[in-house]
């Protein structure tokens, strides 16, 4: 059976070089970048990602030829690798497949914050990303619900909305902010009011 498509993974696939070692300098970069906007926030020195990749300064501009095209590069491939992680927890029990989704959309706000703050802005690709997020995952809170195990009076929305404003809080470390959004999700589950 071939792969979910979504707006998103086209975006990303047009983006990747075809060629192996072209291929796997982009992929590096993109690794370095999401490190040190997750490290720096969108001041990150792009000498210092280019080292990070162990790529020249020149490799990264023949790969983006400006730092919007490297955080929108980023954040397409962030939101690409989250649909992929949605239709692969579909088999999972219901709350146990949302909830799973939930913390890995929570640990790439951090990088998309960034990435928001460098852009200043709507970017085309925004759209692309929003409608391949709900398009993946969406299903996964709607068969949540169905099942009974979520509230029945939010949405998706409602429920991404959460989770942006808890992930947009500063905290301690990881742990916590774990802590916080398992809280906070114990308020969606239904029945639990």
């Amino acid at each position: 059976m071939p792969a979910q498509q979504f707006p998103i993974s086209e975006i990303v696939a047009a983006q990747r070089p075809a060629r192996r070692d072209a291929a796997r300098n982009y992929d590096a970069l993109l690794t370095a970048a999401r490190e040190a906007f997750a490290e720096h926030g969108s001041e990150a020195s792009l000498e210092d990602i280019a080292r990070r990749a162990g790529v020249g300064i020149g490799t990264l501009y023949r790969n983006f030829p400006t730092r919007r095209a490297l955080f929108e590069s980023v954040y397409a491939d962030e939101v690409n690798a989250l649909c992929r992680s949605a239709v692969e927890l579909a088999d999972l029990e219901p709350w146990e497949a949302l909830t799973a989704w939930l913390e890995r959309f929570a640990g790439y706000m951090v990088t998309k914050r960034a990435v928001r703050e460098a852009l200043e802005g709507e970017s085309e690709i925004f759209q692309a990303c929003r409608d391949s997020m709900y398009a993946a995952a969406g299903p996964l809170f709607e068969r949540t619900q169905r099942a009974g195990a979520a509230r029945a009076d939010m949405d998706f929305g409602d429920l991404l909305r959460m989770v942006a404003g808890i992930t947009a809080t500063a905290f301690v470390d990881d742990a916590q902010r774990d802590r916080v959004l398992a809280i906070a999700l114990d308020g969606v589950r239904a029945g639990r009011r």
